[in-house]
């Protein structure tokens, strides 16, 4: 994921630092179940009348990562911003901004797919980090309090558009897909080629733009105490929200909660909120923790936080390095399994993604098994390039 402060003769935040680096490990557990859970990659484990405590809270945990790296990413955004001009901060975003969408295009895409003709083209978190921070370079010159303005109105009144309806097919449809409401939404481009959107650019902008404005609280002229204070609180208000929204069902996601089976399952129905597009309730609950976890480890530092800051320093670095990873390692599992040349593509179920077979993988324990190899293999790669990021200057180092 992205990382827009140079560590180089700068001194780096560790709660930002610690709050990636959790994140990052946990959102390696998303991706190897998306490859090897044998329960299916395209089942859904939140889905109440299939899905057990144990796979649903496999998902959930992972829906605090995108939200909290969107507003990371904007405070990183601010951060950079305090080394440059405006107009130097707009064009550094812009540059960077494509860069991470070729990277989702072409190297993220052929990572997921491993089919070197691209007919399918994934968009993913990159996809939109990179386009809502070109959105963010256009609007840096803007009055901070216009931009929370923009990044409040859009947090909070996108859920409006769930009650548009829109014909099946067309462009208009494909933009608003693209823009404001993908909820895994396939786009044809010709006979042979597709665009697979999960990610609807604006919803995440507004996170972003709201990370922005919280950057300005990292400011070194900033008391600490205070940012910690004002952290905590506002984490706990949108947490509350979070909850009375919820329970009243009224507004703020497409997906009421009802009640289930038994209690258990009547509570995983609470927490079930839509992460296609991020409603208003999935983006309290998620970076309301966030910002929970900001304050309570601004002073924290101990070997388990100097661990998580590892993963934390180079989070693009090993966000492409991890899925490269988990691919080479389904391969060799593809072939340790029995399946052969003919199971690497799957016609019958039209799935996009290479030596991924039915009835290939493990259960979820041996998901869990691979998650921590995958994790730890990265840790040295990690660190090495971590440490070469602090005592390197070159330019494109800040695109990495």
């Amino acid at each position: 994921m992205p990382n827009l402060y140079e560590p180089s003769g700068k001194q780096r935040i560790s709660s930002i630092d610690i709050l990636r680096g959790v994140i990052m490990l946990i959102m390696a557990l998303d991706h190897t179940r998306d490859f090897f859970y044998n329960g299916g990659a395209f089942s859904d484990p939140t889905n109440m009348a299939t899905t057990t405590p144990i796979l649903f809270f496999t998902r959930w945990i992972t829906h605090f990562c995108a939200p909290n790296f969107v507003f990371l990413s904007g405070i990183s955004a601010y951060l950079a911003g305090t080394r440059r001009t405006k107009s130097e901060l707009s064009s550094f975003l812009i540059t960077r901004g494509l860069w991470l969408v070729f990277v989702e295009v072409v190297i993220l895409t052929f990572a997921f797919t491993l089919n070197p003709f691209f007919n399918g083209i994934i968009l993913q978190v990159l996809w939109a980090i990179g386009i809502s921070m070109i959105i963010l370079g256009l609007l840096v010159k803007l009055p901070l309090k216009v931009i929370a303005l923009i990044g409040a109105l859009i947090l909070f009144g996108h859920d409006l558009l769930d009650t548009v309806q829109l014909p099946g097919n067309g462009a208009e449809t494909n933009l608003m897909n693209l823009f404001l409401t993908a909820r895994g939404t396939v786009i044809p481009i010709g006979q042979t080629h597709f665009i697979f959107d999960l990610y609807a650019v604006i919803p995440w902008t507004g996170v972003m733009l709201l990370g922005y404005v919280f950057g300005s609280m990292y400011q070194a002229s900033f008391d600490p105490a205070h940012r910690r204070k004002i952290l905590l609180y506002t984490g706990l208000a949108a947490l509350f929200v979070f909850v009375t929204l919820r329970y009243l069902n009224l507004y703020g996601d497409p997906q009421p909660w009802a009640t289930q089976r038994n209690g258990t399952y009547t509570f995983l129905s609470f927490l079930n909120v839509s992460k296609y597009p991020p409603s208003l309730m999935y983006s309290l609950m998620t970076i309301g923790v966030g910002m929970v976890v900001l304050s309570l480890t601004g002073k924290v530092q101990n070997k388990l936080t100097a661990i998580f800051i590892v993963y934390g320093n180079v989070p693009f670095f090993y966000y492409v390095l991890h899925f490269y990873l988990i691919r080479i390692i389904s391969i060799g599992v593809f072939y340790a399994q029995g399946f052969g040349a003919k199971d690497i593509v799957d016609p019958k179920h039209k799935n996009p993604f290479l030596f991924s077979p039915p009835h290939f993988g493990f259960p979820l324990g041996g998901v869990y098994v691979v998650w921590l190899c995958v994790i730890i293999a990265l840790y040295f790669p990690c660190r090495w390039f971590s440490r070469y990021k602090k005592t390197h200057k070159q330019w494109w180092l800040s695109y990495l």
